[in-house]
């Protein structure tokens, strides 16, 4: 906990330091993040149980995802059961959107979130106008109907941006969005954009919600990216992160770290051809911080009102937080 506070107080200095208008000429980052990576400091993490520079660690795990983009979505289905859907909808639920929110969904490469979210705001937005259309008893079935051939926006001006740093991830979820009929352009409030959750490719105070799904485990700087998240997103904005976490029963921890070392990486290798990559994942999942010491990191980088909820006896938690 102490290289987490001491990485959150030099960046908060270093912060403080920054010029009037120096965003404006650099747009990608915040200046203590360009500072680190340009030093290329060969300081020392992990990659699962392997102890790695920080410098590699970003190569190993873009080659991890890069190895399983193909059967990502499959995989998740046999690790989890399934239950990965019921837990994502229930991020969607807690998040609640409303009509016209702006929502970042950073690591969100196959776009799991990002259909739920246009999905439910498309429902939201249907519900909202068959009420309004209640409420107006007096209009003749040809006004109903104009009213609903008129609809410019199904949306309501809502709008989700993926931003994913593997090429291959987001390929395979521009796939998917065309088989489920989504298309990406403003029109359609969905777009893809190439780029690391360290130093986000976007203006500070620019969306109403950020989330990350099973994707903030895999940075080498978690602390650097809640602070880019914390940059990007408007006052009174809200953060949200679905990961896995620390499971609360004993009983139930000991045979799901045998499910976990046992049976997930044989899983990898019969259905993806890849034992490694999952042998990582579930190691990763070891090495993230607790559901408190996530917390506490999550107020480091400035969110206040931070809380979790921890799901199916801590296998995973969603951490909220705001921007106030």
């Amino acid at each position: 906990m102490a290289t987490h506070r001491s990485r959150a107080l030099w960046s908060r200095v270093m912060r403080s330091c920054r010029l009037p208008g120096f965003r404006s000429s650099w747009p990608r980052g915040p200046l203590g993040a360009r500072h680190l990576s340009q030093e290329k400091q060969a300081t020392e993490t992990h990659f699962g149980f392997e102890t790695v520079s920080e410098e590699e660690k970003g190569g190993k795990v873009y080659h991890v995802f890069e190895s399983v983009a193909k059967k990502y979505d499959v995989m998740n289905d046999m690790m989890s059961f399934g239950i990965h859907r019921i837990w994502k909808d229930l991020l969607l639920s807690k998040m609640h959107p409303f009509p016209g929110t702006q929502l970042l969904d950073v690591a969100g490469g196959t776009g799991d979130i990002a259909f739920r979210f246009l999905n439910y705001v498309h429902e939201q937005h249907k519900g909202k106008q068959k009420r309004q259309l209640r409420a107006q008893q007096n209009l003749s079935w040809e006004e109903i109907a104009k009213k609903y051939q008129s609809e410019e926006d199904p949306l309501g001006g809502s709008r989700v941006v993926v931003c994913d740093i593997n090429k291959e991830m987001l390929k395979i979820g521009k796939q998917k969005a065309r088989a489920q009929g989504h298309k990406a352009g403003k029109s359609y409030g969905l777009a893809w954009v190439l780029g690391d959750a360290e130093e986000l490719p976007f203006d500070d105070d620019k969306f109403d919600v950020y989330t990350i799904a099973f994707g903030i485990r895999n940075v080498t700087h978690i602390d650097q990216a809640l602070q880019e998240a914390h940059r990007v997103l408007k006052p009174g904005g809200r953060f949200l992160c679905l990961e896995f976490s620390q499971v609360n029963n004993p009983l139930i921890s000991r045979l799901y770290d045998l499910y976990s070392f046992q049976v997930i990486p044989v899983l990898g290798e019969v259905i993806a051809g890849d034992w490694k990559s999952y042998q990582y994942l579930v190691e990763s999942i070891r090495q993230f911080p607790s559901q408190e010491e996530f917390k506490e990191m999550i107020e480091d980088a400035g969110f206040e009102k931070v809380t979790y909820e921890s799901l199916t006896s801590g296998i995973v938690a969603i951490h909220s937080g705001f921007k106030l």
